[in-house]
């Protein structure tokens, strides 16, 4: 990759020479992070362009490994059972603070850098979540904290976790289980967006799982009383679980997708599988309604005369916000800033946003902070940072590294990812991680206040049990994409 042999560059642009105090420590940040921009975006597009899914991604976690490495970040690989998955630390003793980095792709979608719809051939999936802004714009975040600490001789330790498979593998999960964020004091993270964002909020706990049914093959029409359909095991098991919807909390969310069902309609099917996905903003309530679409399976078996397992993929908690480290956070945010386009940034933003419905936000929402406001219950998405935010104090944000109005998992988000206007945004997002972990090594009394509220959200007495029980991780979950999903 062409960013690879241009690491030596990157630690070559770090002499910053600001002052260190203070606001200018901050401002000595922001420099490094300028100073290495094109570097840091290079390398986020090298990422794109790999466009590698849940545990495959080889390259693009070495990258960033290869970075921290370079920057003297002292590397742990293949942690928690993950190939790809990593921790890098720099400095010593506390207090802690955690940088989250994601760097996995979504199966099924692909676009070029281009403004209108423009499909690659032959390639099978694509940044359309921003993790390759979120991965690079994580590691020149602790980079630039790194650079200061060094400079300072401030103690602390700056560390930043390489985290596979957010899309549905919850390679966050077992390196909680695993006890590797125990020592931690406070972590950061941040999202490709289409807006400027740092409020306190919380999302859908979510639980997701493998249906398979096992029947017996015949000829569909030449001795159909011999066969036993697995198809229809899983048509039973969706109607089942269709007319249960009437049954959940309206804040419940139960989707699926049908992942192998038969290869020719003249032979009854041996072999079908749907892939379940079941959300609530409780994880308890999660866990009640994914028994019930179990025993949906189960019934639609017997009904069928069929056999089911079923394995679970993954399951992650909502995230527990913590008000005192998102403001710090939206404060360092309003510092930062928007992100302003250029003529030409302007003129592709304006063909991806006539692809949009008119109530759409502007173009200008770009260079606009959003008000903080605290949303105690999730809705929309989840994300394995849930299961971190239930053991650290934990708060991220959001950047316009897309253009307002644009979806997560669309074509314009992969488009838009892949060019500078993804990268301004990136930047963005770094400035305001470095900034607010120079917040949380500098003022005691602020970590000792997100500490104390996130004691007082999460209860005396409570008990980390991962949604996903003792599994594995799920390290084949996403093999059907061909060469993992690259070109």
């Amino acid at each position: 990759m062409r960013w690879l042999c241009r690491s030596a560059v990157l630690i070559a642009l770090t002499v910053i020479t600001t002052p260190l105090l203070g606001q200018d420590a901050k401002t000595r940040m922001a420099s490094f992070i300028d100073a290495n921009a094109d570097t840091y975006g290079e390398m986020a597009q090298d990422i794109w362009d790999l466009a590698e899914v849940g545990y495959m991604e080889h390259e693009s976690s070495e990258m960033l490994q290869s970075a921290l490495r370079g920057a003297g970040f002292e590397v742990a690989s293949g942690v928690a059972g993950m190939p790809t998955g990593f921790v890098a630390s720099y400095g010593g003793g506390g207090p802690v603070i955690g940088i989250l980095a994601e760097f996995d792709a979504l199966p099924g979608i692909n676009q070029s850098r281009s403004a209108e719809r423009d499909p690659i051939p032959g390639k099978n999936a694509g940044h359309a979540c921003g993790h390759h802004l979120f991965g690079s714009g994580s590691v020149a975040a602790a980079i630039a904290v790194r650079d200061w600490l060094e400079a300072t001789g401030q103690p602390g330790t700056i560390r930043l976790y390489g985290t596979p498979a957010e899309e549905g593998g919850a390679g966050k999960v077992y390196m909680v289980r695993a006890g590797l964020f125990e020592d931690v004091d406070a972590v950061l993270h941040w999202h490709a967006g289409s807006s400027n964002n740092a409020s306190a909020t919380s999302s859908l706990a979510n639980k997701s799982a493998k249906f398979r049914f096992y029947g017996q093959s015949s000829h569909a029409a030449g001795a159909p009383w011999r066969g036993r359909s697995a198809l229809d095991g899983v048509e039973a098991m969706n109607a089942m679980v269709n007319m249960m919807r009437e049954h959940v909390l309206p804040s419940s969310r139960i989707h699926y997708v049908i992942t192998s069902g038969g290869s020719a309609p003249n032979v009854v099917p041996d072999f079908a599988e749907v892939y379940y996905y079941v959300r609530n903003p409780d994880s308890e309530e999660v866990r009640a309604m994914f028994d019930r679409v179990v025993k949906t399976a189960e019934g639609a078996a017997i009904g069928t005369e069929t056999r089911m397992e079923y394995e679970v993929i993954h399951g992650i908690y909502a995230l527990l916000p913590n008000e005192a480290l998102a403001r710090a956070v939206h404060a360092n945010l309003s510092t930062v800033g928007g992100v302003e386009y250029t003529t030409e940034e302007r003129r592709f933003a304006e063909l991806i946003h006539g692809t949009f419905p008119a109530d759409a936000p502007p173009i200008e929402s770009a260079t606009q902070i959003q008000p903080f406001e605290v949303q105690e219950v999730g809705s929309g998405g989840s994300t394995d940072v849930g299961d971190v935010s239930w053991v650290v104090p934990t708060a991220g944000l959001n950047t316009a590294t897309w253009v307002p109005g644009t979806s997560a998992h669309s074509w314009q988000a992969v488009a838009a990812g892949g060019t500078d206007i993804g990268v301004k945004g990136m930047i963005n997002a770094a400035k305001t991680l470095a900034f607010t972990a120079y917040d949380l090594f500098t003022q005691p009394e602020l970590l000792e206040a997100v500490q104390d509220e996130f004691l007082r959200r999460r209860g005396p007495d409570y008990t980390y049990e991962p949604l996903v029980g003792d599994r594995e991780p799920p390290l084949d979950y996403r093999a059907s994409v061909v060469g993992g999903g690259g070109n």
